[in-house]
C-alpha cells in the first residue's frame, strides 16, 4: 500500500507527510508535479515497485498543468482509474468542488489541513478501495470459472435429433453416409461406456438349454 503526495511546497509535502506516518502510513512517496505524478504513476515505474498505488493526495494549485487537469489525465489511463484521488485545496466553494469530482476526485481536504480530518479522508478512501479491489476479484473470478463451465458444457456431446439406424442389423448410417455399428456410434457421439453382457434371449439362442421357461 503506497500514497502519493503531489505538492509543489516542500512545507506541504512534509506536513502531509509527518502526520500519515504518525497515523501508520509509512509507504509515501512526494510529487512537486503533475509532471512528476505522472511518472511515479507510468508503467515503467509501477514495475519496479513491489507495492501498488492506493491512493493519491493532489493538490489543486499547482505550476504548469494543475491539480484538475492532472486528475482529468490519470482517470484517463485505464490502469490508473481505480486509484482514489483526494484533492487538497483553499476552494471549496460549489462550482470549485463540482470541477474537481467532474475531473476525477472522490473526495477533498480543506486547506489548512486539519490532521484529524486528513486521516479520516485517506482511511475512508483506502477503505473503499479495498472493498472495490476485493468485489472486482470476487467478480474477476466468477468470470472465470463461468468461462470454465461453458466450455466444459459445449465439450459435452449429446446425441438428439433423428437418428437413421437399420431395422434389421441395428447399424446407425453417419452423416457421411457410411454404416457404423451402434455401439461405436453411440461411443462417437457421446461420453457413454459400456458394459458388456448376454441377455438371457440371446442366451437361450446361443445356448439353448441352459435357461428353462
Amino acid at each position: 500500500m503506497a500514497i502519493i503526495i503531489v505538492d509543489d511546497s516542500h512545507d506541504e509535502q512534509t506536513l502531509l507527510s509527518t502526520r500519515l506516518r504518525a497515523a501508520g502510513y509509512e509507504s509515501l512517496m512526494v510529487a512537486d508535479s503533475a509532471e512528476a505524478a505522472l511518472g511515479l504513476l507510468s508503467q515503467e515505474s509501477v514495475g519496479q515497485r513491489k507495492e501498488e498505488i492506493d491512493l493519491i493526495l493532489m493538490d489543486i494549485m499547482l505550476p504548469g498543468v494543475d491539480g484538475l487537469e492532472a486528475c482529468r489525465r490519470i482517470k484517463a489511463i485505464e490502469w490508473l482509474q481505480d486509484i482514489p484521488i483526494i484533492v487538497i485545496t483553499v476552494k471549496t466553494d460549489e462550482q470549485s468542488l463540482l470541477a474537481a469530482f467532474a475531473a476525477g476526485a472522490m473526495d477533498y481536504i480543506r486547506k489548512p489541513v486539519n490532521p484529524a480530518e486528513l486521516v479520516a479522508r485517506v482511511s475512508s478512501a483506502l477503505a473503499l478501495k479495498e472493498e472495490r479491489d476485493t468485489r472486482k476479484a470476487r467478480e474477476q473470478d466468477l468470470l472465470v470459472r463461468t468461462q470454465e463451465l461453458e466450455r466444459a458444457l459445449r465439450e459435452v456431446k449429446v446425441l438428439h435429433g433423428l437418428i437413421p439406424i437399420c431395422a434389421k442389423c441395428k447399424r446407425v448410417r453417419t452423416d457421411n453416409g457410411n454404416w457404423q455399428h451402434l455401439e461405436e456410434y453411440i461411443q462417437t457421439h457421446s461420453e457413454a461406456e459400456f458394459s458388456h453382457g448376454i441377455c438371457q434371449v440371446c442366451i437361450k439362442a446361443v445356448y439353448p438349454g441352459v435357461i428353462k421357461d
